[in-house]
């Protein structure tokens, strides 16, 4: 299975869940973004960095491996990509590392020589046979998900299922969790279909409730905010916090409207004039 490009995935949909593996709060993943940086002088790729926004409280730097084969010189490479990235960026305020490993046996023996880094307060190990079995975060218990036996995979995605609809999320993370569900059971048991999978854990009348139709629209109206605000960064620079607001409230149809006139902007002041002209009922 190829599981650093789930985890990855799962970070980028959810990067909450990051900060509740180490036992903090979802909620401090606001105002970051999940990202891969390439080191290009050295050719190495930092497969998972959360970046603080410019508006953000918090400017520290979040390092993310995951590390589900054994490595013998792992340590050497993982700290030789954070230090090589930040002599790149000397800006960089302050940062963190977190290593994740499926069970302890996986983690490579490591010389003296990193013990300033790993018995520090900036570098954390998370190994996931240590979490408890019965949690109420869904994104932890997609963690689970993917390191359970095939015994126990179909039970427990139909659990996680059931715990996503009680919750009645009628947001973009419901509709995501449920597709993040399908994708780690599809990779398990590679020799079933979709569709084969999609009947075995009932998914296929669970999209057609109206809390999975409502989520899955409000996720892509975000999405498509998201890209249009990027364009606009690179159009006409930094979008002041309060107008991103009035963005995110604009309807799909609104969102894909500005996308297009973007193009003809060349400062601030057209935002906001296009703003003016185009509120939200």
């Amino acid at each position: 299975m190829k599981t650093d490009s789930i985890f990855y995935r799962i970070f980028k949909t959810d990067p909450g869940i990051l900060f509740e593996l180490l036992g903090q709060s979802p909620e401090a993943a606001q105002g970051y973004e999940f990202k891969s940086v390439e080191i290009k002088q050295v050719a190495f790729r930092l497969d998972g960095v959360f970046l603080p926004t410019p508006e953000a409280v918090d400017q520290t730097v979040w390092f993310v491996e995951v590390q589900f084969q054994r490595d013998p010189v792992f340590y050497q490479r993982f700290f030789s990509e954070i230090y090589l990235y930040l002599n790149l960026h000397p800006d960089t305020i302050d940062w963190q590392a977190v290593v994740i490993y499926p069970k302890r046996s996986i983690e490579p023996d490591y010389p003296h020589v990193f013990r300033a880094n790993l018995n520090s307060d900036q570098v954390h190990r998370v190994y996931l046979e240590d979490l408890e079995e019965a949690v109420d975060s869904l994104g932890v218990g997609l963690m689970q998900l993917i390191v359970a036996d095939s015994a126990k995979t179909v039970t427990q995605a139909q659990a996680l299922l059931s715990r996503a609809q009680s919750q009645e999320q009628t947001n973009p993370r419901f509709a995501a969790i449920m597709e993040l569900i399908e994708t780690i059971v599809v990779y398990k048991f590679p020799q079933l279909s979709r569709e084969e999978i999609e009947s075995m854990l009932g998914l296929s009348e669970l999209k057609q409730t109206k809390v999975y139709q409502e989520a899955l629209n409000e996720g892509e109206q975000t999405g498509e905010a998201r890209l249009v605000l990027r364009q606009l960064t690179r159009r006409i620079g930094d979008v002041a916090p309060e107008l991103r607001s009035q963005i995110q409230a604009l309807s799909l149809d609104q969102i894909e409207s500005l996308g297009e006139a973007l193009l003809d902007f060349s400062e601030p002041a057209d935002l906001v004039q296009w703003l003016r002209g185009n509120r939200s009922e």
